[in-house]
């Protein structure tokens, strides 16, 4: 695949050029399913995080980025199939059950998934209420949830469509596995229901993220505010 001819050259680059500090991958098991599931401040973290990382990791992309449309838009669509990023419709209800399905099907492949909870990149650099999907596929598959806390992205990126500046350095730091199973047993002994265990566990690794990104929270969907924003005329940022 693709992926593991470029992974080399460009982590080389980042490496040289942003000298990100890399702490705490010997969390990341060295086969079998996992779930990455990082804080979510910049675009470049999806370029980062992988470069990070021993293990290819699949992430889940907007759907509209694959439309094509035009050549550039179909060559884009065409790379970032064969570097293992995969299309989901994000627009709730059905579309989020096949996201689901797409994220499940790697992990019962034994694959790493990439994951941002938060769903959306964060509008001013805090941390945002997490969906429970990343749960729901832990459950589904018995796969270890290993929180990663990104620091420095935001500033780093801030004002830059794609290339974020040098200063602050960033950091990628990888915390213990999230045992999501064992945990939700637990709450089902103490009498929670399904949907207050998915909630329940899904704002504890959001808590666990947050404790390695240093983030404010906000109890919040990011995508709500950053509707009021384009409502306002403020927002800045891109979905």
């Amino acid at each position: 695949m693709l992926y593991q001819v470029l992974k080399p050259p460009i982590a080389f680059v980042v490496r040289a050029i942003w000298r990100p500090a890399v702490s705490g991958t010997s969390h990341i098991p060295r086969r079998g399913a996992a779930i990455i599931a990082s804080n979510h401040q910049s675009l470049f973290e999806t370029v980062i995080l992988p470069c990070s990382l021993p293990r290819m990791v699949h992430f889940l992309a907007k759907s509209d980025i694959f439309r094509g449309g035009s050549l550039a838009n179909t060559v884009l669509a065409l790379f970032l199939r064969s570097v293992g990023v995969m299309p989901i419709d994000r627009s709730g209800g059905r579309a989020a059950n096949s996201a689901i399905e797409g994220g499940v099907a790697v992990l019962r492949r034994g694959g790493v998934l990439g994951i941002y909870p938060e769903g959306t990149r964060s509008p001013d650099g805090r941390m945002y209420r997490g969906k429970t999907g990343v749960i729901r596929m832990a459950l589904a598959t018995g796969a270890p949830v290993i929180p990663v806390g990104m620091r420095g992205t935001f500033e780093a990126q801030q004002g830059r469509r794609i290339f974020p500046r040098r200063h602050p350095r960033m950091e990628v730091v990888v915390g213990e596995p999230f045992d999501a199973v064992a945990r939700a047993r637990a709450l089902h002994r103490q009498g929670l229901g399904d949907g207050a265990v998915l909630r329940r566990l899904t704002d504890e690794l959001m808590a666990k993220i947050r404790a390695l990104s240093g983030q404010e929270y906000v109890d919040r969907y990011a995508a709500d505010v950053k509707r009021a924003l384009r409502e306002h005329g403020t927002d800045r940022s891109d979905s």
